[in-house]
């Protein structure tokens, strides 16, 4: 699965891993994604969205049709 978020574009960040003796070695941030499965009564269908856990608030506080909005403006299918 994919580290990106539908909503709102979360990738991975990258940067380095330093030890204690200040040697560098490659790392990567994941964001904390999650697959959720949402009810969307416009279409009367289900749909399974990747977000992390900031999108899941944000539908939360939006709701799940202005998010599916926004995720389709992206031009993200849905």
């Amino acid at each position: 699965m994919s580290a990106h978020c539908q909503l709102t574009g979360r990738a991975p960040g990258f940067g380095n891993s330093v030890s204690h003796s200040h040697r560098r070695t490659p790392r990567r941030f994941d964001p904390n994604i999650q697959r959720k499965r949402y009810w969307l009564p416009s279409e009367g269908r289900h749909i399974r969205l990747t977000l992390s856990t900031r999108g899941i608030k944000t539908v939360d506080t939006i709701g799940i049709e202005a998010a599916v909005a926004r995720i389709r403006a992206r031009g993200e299918k849905v």
